[in-house]
C-alpha cells in the first residue's frame, strides 16, 4: 500500500473533525502530535497483523487508535471495529470518542447481530471473558480490527487471557495499547511480542514508544510535582503491642505498612492536614487554571466516604464521591469532568483509563504499592490542555511511593521471567531478609501471632517532608501551616518544566537561609535539606537486624541464656515489639543494650 498517513486524515469516507483531536497540541502537523503521526507511519509503512503502542498516559492514545482506525477502515483493510477496555465507563468513552470521527460503535452490544448502523462494538475484558466464542464468530465473520486498551489488563487472570486468545486468534489486525507495559507479576499478555535479553530473561517488545519523558519534553503532558509528608504514627498490632513510629525512617516492611494504614487513617491529624494543604495547593493552582479539579484516590469504600466528610468540614464544599459498585459512578465522573467542582474521592475506578482532563491536584490515600497502579493513578493527573499546566500529587513519606515518584521518566517493559539468581534485577536482600525474619519468629518468645485482636491506628500528625520533581528532591521538613510548607504549596499553577525546577531550588536556599537565622530551641525538626536526607530503604534495617542478632548470638556464648530468652529480656528493658518489627530506633537501642550487658560481663 503506498498510500501515506496524512492522505488518510482529511478522508471524507468518516468525516474526521478539523478539530479531532481536540486537545492537539501546539506546532504539530496535521492536527496529529508528533508520536501519533510517527506511530502512524510506522504502521502504514510494516503493514503488521499485530502492533503494540506504548504511550504514557494523557499522551493521546485514543487518537491514534482512531485516526489508525479510520485508516483501516476506508482502505477496506478491514470491516469492522472492535475495543475491548479494562472498566464499563471506558467502554462507554471510548464509544463517545469514536463517534465523534465518524467511527460508530455499540457499547452494550451483547449478543446477536449488530445493527446496520455500527462499524463494531466496545467490550469490556470482563465480557469477553464470559463469551470468548460469541466474539470469535464476530471476527470470523468479518474482516475486523481489535484495539485492546490497556492490554497488561489481560494478564490479570488466565480466564482473561485465554479468552482473548480465543476470542482474537482469527482477527485480521491487532493493535494494542497500554501507557504501562509492565506487570508486577509474570502472566504473559496476549498478542504481545516478548524477546530474550543477553540475561536470559524475556521482556515485552514494543512497536512504537513514547515515554513521559519524551511527552514532557514535548508540552503534551504536565510535569508532575510530588509533595510528600512524613509524620508520627501510634498503632496497636494484632499482637496487642503499641507501635511508635516516623514515617521515612527505616523500619521492616511490616511497620511501613501498619504506619501507612495508620496515617491515611481518616479519624487522625495525618489525613486531614495533607488533605488541607492539597486543598491550598488547588486554590492556587486554580489561580492560572479556574476550573481545575483534585482527586483523592482511597483504599476502600468506608475510606472514601470519611474523606469526603472531611473535605465538606475542611472546604465547606460538598466532594463528588465515586464507588465502583455504585451504577451512577459513570455519570458522576462525567458530571464531575465537565462541570468545575474542587473536589472528587474514588476508589479504585478513576485510577486508569479515566479521561478527567482538568484533574491537577491529586492524594494518593491508597496502601496499594505497584509500580503499575502508581503510574495509572499519577496518569490521572498528567493531561495538558494548554502549555505550562503542572500537576501537583501529595504522597505519603514511604519507600515504594517516593521510589516510584523518582522514576516517572523510567521506561520499563513487562518482564516474563523471573529473575535469575544472582541477576541484576534480584533484589539481594530478600533471600537474607527472609532468614532474619524467620530467626527472629524462632527466638524471640511472644510474636503475637495467637492473638486475634484487629489492627487498630491510634494516633498520627503530619510533618511536610520533601517535593520530588524530574528526579531531584526539594525541601526541608516543616509543620503543616508554617511559612516553609507555604512556600512550596504556592508555586504557581503555570509553570514550564525548566521553571518548576529554578523556583524549587530557589524555594529551598530560602528556606535553608531562613532556618539559619532561627534558634536552636524553635529548630523542631530534622534541619537537612531534602536531598541530604536519604530515600527511605529497608539496606539499613536489615544490616541492623543483622548486627543485633549476631550480637545476641554472640551473648548467647558469653551469658550461656537461650536466644529467646535475651530476645524477652531486650523487649521488657526496651519496650517495643519483637525484632522483626523493630524500626531503626528500636533496634539501635537494643544493640546498645546488648553491648552493655557484654562489657558488663567482661
Amino acid at each position: 500500500m503506498t498510500t501515506t498517513a496524512a492522505s488518510s486524515h482529511s478522508s471524507p469516507s468518516h468525516h474526521l473533525s478539523p478539530a479531532f483531536p481536540g486537545r492537539a497540541p501546539w506546532g504539530t502537523a496535521g492536527k496529529l502530535r508528533a508520536w501519533q503521526q510517527g506511530a502512524m507511519d510506522t504502521y502504514i509503512q510494516e503493514q503488521p497483523r499485530d502492533f503494540l503502542a506504548v504511550a504514557t498516559p494523557g499522551a493521546g492514545k485514543t487518537t491514534f487508535a482512531l485516526t489508525l482506525a479510520s485508516w483501516l477502515l476506508h482502505h477496506h483493510v478491514v470491516q469492522q471495529v472492535t475495543v475491548v477496555a479494562p472498566t464499563e465507563h471506558l467502554k462507554k468513552q471510548w464509544a463517545e470518542a469514536a463517534a465523534r470521527v465518524g467511527i460508530k460503535l455499540d457499547p452494550e452490544y451483547s449478543a446477536g447481530p449488530l445493527g446496520r448502523e455500527y462499524h463494531g462494538v466496545a467490550v469490556t475484558y470482563a465480557g469477553v471473558g464470559v463469551r470468548p466464542m460469541l466474539h470469535r464468530n464476530r471476527v470470523e465473520q468479518r474482516k475486523t480490527l481489535v484495539i485492546l486498551d490497556e492490554i497488561h489488563h489481560a494478564g490479570d487472570s488466565k480466564s482473561w487471557g485465554e479468552a482473548c486468545l480465543e476470542a482474537f486468534e482469527p482477527a485480521t489486525r491487532r493493535l494494542a495499547l497500554t501507557g504501562t507495559p509492565f506487570r508486577s507479576d509474570t502472566n504473559p499478555i496476549p498478542f504481545v511480542a516478548y524477546e530474550e535479553g543477553t540475561d536470559g530473561i524475556r521482556r515485552s517488545a514494543a512497536d512504537y514508544t513514547y515515554g513521559y519523558g519524551s511527552a514532557l519534553a514535548d508540552g503534551v503532558v504536565r510535569p508532575v510535582i510530588f509533595l510528600s509528608y512524613s509524620g508520627n504514627m501510634r498503632w496497636r498490632t494484632k499482637a496487642g503491642d503499641e507501635i511508635a513510629a516516623r514515617l521515612g525512617e527505616p523500619m521492616t516492611k511490616d511497620a511501613v505498612s501498619q504506619a501507612w494504614r495508620t496515617a491515611l487513617d481518616p479519624r487522625g491529624e495525618w489525613m486531614s492536614s495533607v488533605l488541607r494543604a492539597a486543598d491550598q495547593r488547588l486554590t492556587e493552582v486554580r489561580k492560572a487554571i479556574p476550573d481545575a479539579g483534585a482527586l483523592v484516590i482511597a483504599s476502600d469504600q468506608e475510606a472514601a466516604r470519611a474523606y469526603a466528610k472531611l473535605i465538606r468540614d475542611i472546604t465547606g464544599h460538598r466532594a463528588t464521591l465515586v464507588l465502583s459498585d455504585d451504577a451512577g459512578a459513570s455519570d458522576r465522573i462525567d458530571e464531575f469532568s465537565h462541570g468545575d467542582d474542587r473536589w472528587m474521592v474514588a476508589v479504585r475506578m478513576v485510577s486508569e483509563g479515566v479521561d478527567v482532563p482538568r484533574l491537577a491536584v491529586g492524594v494518593y490515600a491508597t496502601t496499594i504499592s505497584t509500580p503499575l497502579f502508581f503510574a495509572q493513578a499519577v496518569g490521572r493527573f498528567v493531561r495538558s490542555r494548554r502549555r505550562g499546566e503542572t500537576a501537583s500529587v501529595f504522597l505519603p513519606t514511604v519507600p515504594d511511593l517516593l521510589t516510584f515518584a523518582n522514576e516517572m521518566e523510567v521506561e520499563r517493559d513487562h518482564v516474563l521471567d523471573k529473575p535469575k539468581k544472582g541477576g541484576e534485577d534480584e533484589d539481594p536482600y530478600a533471600e537474607s531478609e527472609k532468614e532474619m525474619d524467620e530467626a527472629n519468629r524462632e527466638q524471640d518468645e511472644d510474636t503475637g501471632e495467637q492473638d486475634m485482636l484487629p489492627f487498630e491506628a491510634l494516633e498520627s500528625d503530619a510533618v511536610f517532608d520533601r517535593v520530588m520533581y524530574n528526579g531531584a528532591e526539594f525541601g526541608m521538613q516543616a509543620h503543616p501551616g508554617s511559612e516553609e510548607e507555604q512556600d512550596y504549596l504556592g508555586i504557581p499553577g503555570l509553570l514550564e518544566p525548566d521553571q518548576v525546577q529554578l523556583l524549587l531550588q530557589k524555594r529551598q536556599a530560602r528556606q535553608i537561609a531562613h532556618s539559619r537565622k532561627k534558634a536552636d530551641t524553635e529548630a523542631d525538626l530534622l534541619e537537612l535539606p531534602a536531598e541530604r536526607r536519604p530515600v527511605v530503604t529497608h539496606k539499613e534495617l536489615l544490616e541492623l537486624r543483622k548486627q543485633l542478632n549476631t550480637m545476641v548470638g554472640a551473648y548467647v556464648h558469653q551469658s550461656g541464656k537461650p536466644h529467646g530468652v535475651i530476645h524477652t529480656e531486650l523487649r521488657r528493658v526496651c519496650g517495643g515489639p519483637p525484632s522483626a518489627e523493630c524500626t531503626a530506633g528500636q533496634l539501635r537501642q537494643r544493640i546498645a543494650k546488648v553491648q552493655e550487658w557484654a562489657t558488663r560481663m567482661k
